[in-house]
């Protein structure tokens, strides 16, 4: 009997000096965000006199929430009025809250045009990021600020992560002094990866800013330096400036993933391969057994979206969009996103190591349909007094302070949504409303009932 408990204590307590404990995160990356001449006007408001961008994200930014962490590519100044697109980016501050209210988390700023208005805009794009608790990396008012925040350290969800972000250069135009902004200088990465390592942290992430323009794969260069910065112990090293799509490669084995760019996550840019990206899904998972903790990449699949231009830009996530008659009504358009999916992913089955494209569950969500009423304050008295929007029930999103987005309805039959959409927009004031999608989880959806067959 005492040889039998012995035994037994011995297969025990292993099991107990063992034992693991799991975390997860999930990272999603979007690649360029821009803003054109074409851009800006689309998203001024003549009624409100200011510039909204709600309608350009609205069916985006449930995706990109859903993120533990969404870091993307600020390919712009916010150095204020007068707002101009290319060659010298400055958007409106309304682009920023909007990125915030979206899900982003993080914004790198180190690219060619980063000091598109010199010291100001440089300056003031951080002081805006940093008034609305945006974090961000890449450019610096001076080089204490650089020296006490870079590596950017991130910690979500149990997980500490370290940022790094470079640009080719700045279009020729001088960074002014004591304005810093990241060059791609192999000295001072190798400096700059020693001090992240140093940082202890779970896994170390470069965002680069690199490539020839228009062109669909990488060239030597980037290769070169992707293998770099693995060397120097980067895990996940994410591509911009292209403006169009390259290969995504994860190496299991070395446990690194290379994506050399996201393409156009938002522009005015319409010409084929331009006119839509590709967003990165990243799961970490990290494992503490005993005192040995390991982070590895566990999932590594990519989303493509596009963007379509008619009065005003909106993205279209392919996953609620491909294949869309009532949301994209004009051919042109239509056939404009089914070449971008088309090419890309023919570009990306072909050339793409271990990142597939993201299946994504219908079961758990249903589209429903909504009257996208407009922007009107909380107490507006055109939403409140109507007594027809109150019939059909309204809902809001936030996304200016006391600003809303308001729809009427939800319609689980496209015919029943057309015909109120007819009727609101005789009412005063809605002529402009329009039908909108509205992504919900199936729980969540109202019962249906003999009085509200819709």
């Amino acid at each position: 009997m005492y040889k039998l408990r012995l035994t037994l204590s011995v297969l025990l307590f292993p099991a107990c000096v063992f034992a693991q404990d799991t975390t997860r995160l999930s990272l999603l990356f979007a690649g360029d965000i821009m803003q054109h001449d074409s851009n800006i006007a689309a998203a001024y408001n003549t009624a409100l006199k200011q510039y909204d961008y709600a309608a350009c994200f609205e069916y985006i930014a449930p995706i990109i929430r859903s993120a533990d962490l969404a870091i993307g590519n600020l390919e712009l100044t916010l150095a204020g009025a007068p707002y101009k697109g290319y060659p010298q980016f400055s958007a409106p501050d309304a682009l920023a809250i909007e990125l915030k209210r979206s899900g982003f988390d993080v914004l790198v700023t180190a690219n060619n045009h980063s000091v598109d208005r010199r010291r100001k805009g440089l300056e003031r794009t951080i002081r805006v990021l940093d008034s609305l608790r945006v974090l961000h990396t890449g450019t610096f008012r001076d080089s204490l600020e650089r020296v006490n925040t870079y590596p950017l350290i991130i910690e979500k969800n149990g997980f500490k992560l370290s940022l790094l972000n470079y640009t080719y250069g700045t279009n020729g135009i001088p960074v002014t002094k004591p304005n810093i902004v990241n060059l791609i200088d192999t000295v001072q990465i190798k400096l700059d990866m020693a001090k992240a390592r140093n940082q202890k942290t779970d896994a170390i992430i470069v965002f680069m800013h690199w490539g020839d323009e228009y062109q669909s794969l990488p060239n030597a260069t980037q290769k070169k330096l992707a293998k770099l910065l693995f060397r120097e112990g980067a895990k996940l090293v994410i591509g911009a400036h292209p403006h169009v799509l390259q290969p995504m490669e994860w190496n299991k084995e070395q446990d690194r993933l290379v994506v050399y760019s996201l393409g156009n996550f938002v522009s005015g840019q319409r010409p084929r391969y331009r006119d839509g990206g590709a967003m990165l899904w990243v799961d970490l998972q990290k494992i503490a057994a005993d005192t040995i903790v390991t982070t590895k990449i566990s999932q590594a699949e990519y989303e493509l979206t596009w963007v379509q231009k008619s009065t005003e830009f909106v993205m279209r996530p392919l996953r609620y969009f491909e294949n869309d008659t009532v949301f994209v009504k004009e051919k042109t358009a239509r056939d404009a996103m089914s070449l971008f999916v088309k090419d890309s992913r023919a570009l990306l089955t072909k050339h793409n190591v271990n990142v597939a494209e993201r299946k994504i569950q219908h079961e758990v969500d249903s589209i429903v349909y909504a009257v996208r009423l407009g922007v009107f304050t909380e107490t507006d008295s055109l939403i409140r007094h109507d007594s027809l929007l109150g019939f059909y029930g309204l809902d809001k999103v936030e996304h200016d302070p006391g600003s809303f987005t308001w729809y009427a309805g939800l319609f689980y039959e496209l015919e029943i949504a057309l015909q109120a959409l007819q009727e609101i927009r005789s009412r005063p004031g809605f002529k402009n409303a329009r039908l909108a999608k509205r992504v919900c989880c199936i729980s969540n959806l109202p019962a249906r009932s003999e009085n509200n067959p819709d």
